[in-house]
């Protein structure tokens, strides 16, 4: 494999290193939560920022046997790369009228339908295709974005059915999504999951033999064993990002952070009591310091919601965001220490050098790890250790 990438001789100006070793032992660790369910490792947005192929490659190889997008494009990127066992299914969700359904269709893709629009069009692809299409019925149990209302369940299921006797298309899969597994105890949990398992029935009944039945994410893989079915489609907690503060750190789940975000300094300077720091003076030097110069700004994918709190480690010790975060730089009060130009300094990682967190970084910026993540923009190179031999 090519992910055997070391930093080189001359650090980089920023980096974020992906560690496929973590990334493989998070994935056997969410697996052991829902043994008796396939995996499907979800990889969308460039694999929630660490690179969508090596990380599918590396779950594969911890045993995930589905592979995840939202986008079809996302999805026939992987198949192209020919770097995926032929056997692994790969699924995407996310459409829009006019979409590359055909070449879904002739990749072997298993494609996602909400509405009748959607189930003429991939019908239309695979009649052009001369194949059957592989079609996942999304049902809406409350989340309320994609996926069928119950009240034009049975119409769509019923044009399935007859598309699929047709040989136009193949009902491989029922699934839906929760809205608020990340929130123990939540009571639109147990309405969604009772929901799905009668819109299943009444779809079984009028026909339909799904391959797989899916409703887990990833707070739901780790926490409600009665909604992993056929299949589990973990996300964020692959990459070792809690999926949110209510069940606890990566840490307390068994997961290891997978990206550690770094930088070399650009300029480290003596300046005296009282000088202004970036746009707008928010931060002006209690007296007289050092400052460190951070190459990364929010054209990387830093949070400006973070400018004042943002934390960063620097010669051993937690340093904070000192007054606006810029487009491709923020400054850093030392507090009179000297680390040379060129030391580095880590945004966050596994936490377990005493490095930030990706879930520090969401606290100081009001957001969610799975935000920190995957904004980390492509002017930053990713650096892959940990691959398999």
């Amino acid at each position: 494999m090519s992910e055997t990438a070391k930093t080189p001789a001359t650090p980089p100006r920023a980096r974020a290193e992906i560690d496929l070793a973590a990334l493989r032992a998070n994935v056997r660790t969410l697996r052991a939560q829902a043994p008796g369910a396939a995996f499907m490792a979800v990889v969308k947005a460039d694999g929630y920022g660490h690179g969508a192929l090596p990380c599918a490659r590396a779950a594969v190889e911890a045993g995930a046997g589905w592979v995840g997008t939202a986008t079809p494009e996302e999805a026939l990127a992987l198949r192209a790369s020919g770097e995926l066992p032929a056997d692994v299914r790969i699924m995407c969700w996310l459409w829009t009228p006019g979409g590359p359904w055909r070449e879904t269709v002739e990749a072997g893709i298993d494609v996602s339908v909400s509405g009748l629009w959607a189930l003429r069009e991939v019908a239309e692809a695979a009649r052009a295709a001369g194949r059957p299409a592989l079609v996942q019925l999304k049902a809406d149990t409350g989340l309320g974005r994609n996926g069928c209302q119950p009240a034009d369940w049975g119409e769509l299921v019923a044009a399935a059915v007859r598309a699929e006797s047709a040989g136009l298309v193949r009902v491989t899969g029922l699934w839906s999504h929760f809205a608020c597994a990340d929130e123990p105890g939540h009571p639109s949990v147990a309405v969604q999951l009772a929901l799905f398992e009668e819109m299943v029935a009444s779809a079984e009944r009028a026909g339909v033999r799904p391959e797989v039945r899916h409703i887990a994410n990833s707070p739901a893989t780790l926490t409600l064993p009665e909604s992993h079915f056929d299949l589990v489609r973990p996300g964020i907690a692959m990459y070792g990002v809690s999926p949110g503060p209510a069940l606890g750190s990566a840490a307390d789940l068994g997961l290891r952070p997978v990206m550690t975000l770094a930088a070399s300094l650009a300029l480290v300077k003596h300046v005296a009591g009282g000088h202004g720091v970036s746009y707008g003076h928010r931060y002006v030097t209690p007296g007289e310091t050092t400052l460190g110069l951070v190459p990364l700004g929010y054209a990387d994918g830093v949070p400006r919601h973070a400018s004042g709190t943002g934390p960063v480690l620097v010669g051993g010790k937690w340093r904070t965001v000192a007054g606006r975060i810029a487009m491709d730089q923020f400054v850093v009060d030392l507090g009179g220490d000297e680390p040379e130009p060129g030391a580095e300094a880590v945004l966050f990682g596994p936490g377990e050098h005493g490095e930030p967190t990706a879930e520090d970084w969401a606290q100081a910026a009001g957001t969610i790890g799975y935000e920190i993540v995957t904004r980390i923009g492509a002017r930053v190179p990713r650096v892959y250790v940990g691959a398999s031999v």
